[in-house]
């Protein structure tokens, strides 16, 4: 017998409630494998009313089953006959049958936080997104030049650094270590860059650092800030091979603290009270850009969740999201490079 069924047992009614309106799936006790009935005998005892369209467990004890017939009439007539009485089929096993009600959805993670489908909705100056910044094919190329590439392994997630490598541990760039110039599979991207809305007109390159970061289905990323040092203002951020939410939060100086993760689900993810909290939609293919405030003043994260609530639509997460962060290391950092 399956181990969910999507129904479970009735609550007790209350003196003045009304039972629950009669339906086709029924909840069945003193009935299945604990205690010796298996789902042949219950689809033979049941099937007498008529037609069975499934026999599965109501939990994990052994001895309850939901009881699904096709025609709500068909569960009236095997309540009236089986409940509460000697069943002949099942060796005279008294059952307790009662209609089964859907077991309620868990609450989607975020779904108390509105999630702005552009960055006009979002309302923090600075932040900027542009949707199919590149095209589905080109979406491939970029995998496949990048899977084609060796990865390093963090603890939830696999990188590729280019240009400088970032070191997690102090949030910087190591720029004594030069890898090399961007690669040439991105010069579709730094083409379209230059024409990305809110950017502000600059005489040299405006990336010169990228790291790609593959995230598995259900895990984020930790709040945090691009170091200010360490980076100049403008930070690109392109999505691929699958969507997500981005949370921005904006703390009280010093407040701030990362919020713990049980499960792979955030706890208490409004703990601090005076936090502005704000959630953008960012779809696959899409490239989001974060300069001014929404770069210095505002935390981004990516829940760890493997589903979304979008304004009431479910999303599942794929089985993996890749982006690709572009930022340019500030020129100080360059200068001792070279002292």
């Amino acid at each position: 017998m399956a181990a969910k069924s999507g129904y479970t047992r009735p609550r007790p009614l209350a003196e003045d409630a009304a039972p629950p309106p009669p339906s086709a799936v029924l909840y069945v006790a003193n009935c299945g494998p604990a205690v010796g009935v298996t789902d042949a005998d219950v689809r033979a005892a049941f099937g007498a009313f008529g037609e069975v369209a499934g026999v599965q467990a109501a939990d994990n004890s052994g001895a309850r089953v939901i009881v699904r017939f096709h025609e709500p009439a068909a569960a009236e007539a095997a309540i009236a006959a089986l409940h509460g009485r000697p069943c002949d089929r099942l060796a005279g096993r008294v059952l307790h049958i009662r209609y089964s009600v859907p077991v309620k959805p868990k609450a989607l993670p975020g779904g108390s936080l509105p999630v702005a489908l552009a960055a006009s909705e979002l309302g923090i100056p600075g932040i900027y997104m542009v949707e199919e910044f590149v095209t589905a094919a080109e979406e491939q190329e970029l995998l496949a030049a990048v899977d084609s590439r060796s990865w390093k392994s963090l603890a939830k997630r696999r990188v590729q650094h280019y240009g400088y490598e970032f070191l997690y541990e102090t949030r910087n760039v190591d720029s004594k270590q030069f890898l090399g110039e961007l690669p040439a599979f991105i010069s579709i991207v730094l083409e379209k860059i230059a024409s990305f809305p809110g950017l502000k007109k600059c005489t040299t390159r405006l990336v010169d650092q990228l790291t790609v970061n593959e995230y598995p289905c259900g895990v984020g990323l930790s709040p945090h800030i691009d170091t200010h040092s360490a980076f100049e203002e403008m930070i690109f951020s392109l999505s691929l091979a699958g969507p997500c939410i981005m949370e921005f939060r904006k703390y009280p100086k010093g407040s701030w603290r990362a919020p713990s993760v049980v499960n792979g689900a955030d706890e208490h993810t409004s703990q601090e009270p005076e936090c502005i909290r704000k959630a953008i939609f960012l779809p696959s293919r899409s490239m989001l850009l974060m300069s001014g405030e929404g770069r210095y003043a505002w935390h981004h994260y990516i829940p760890h969740h493997k589903i979304d609530d979008v304004g009431g639509r479910v999303i599942k997460r794929n089985s993996r999201r890749v982006s690709f962060t572009f930022r340019k290391v500030c020129p100080a950092l360059l200068i001792s490079r070279h002292s």
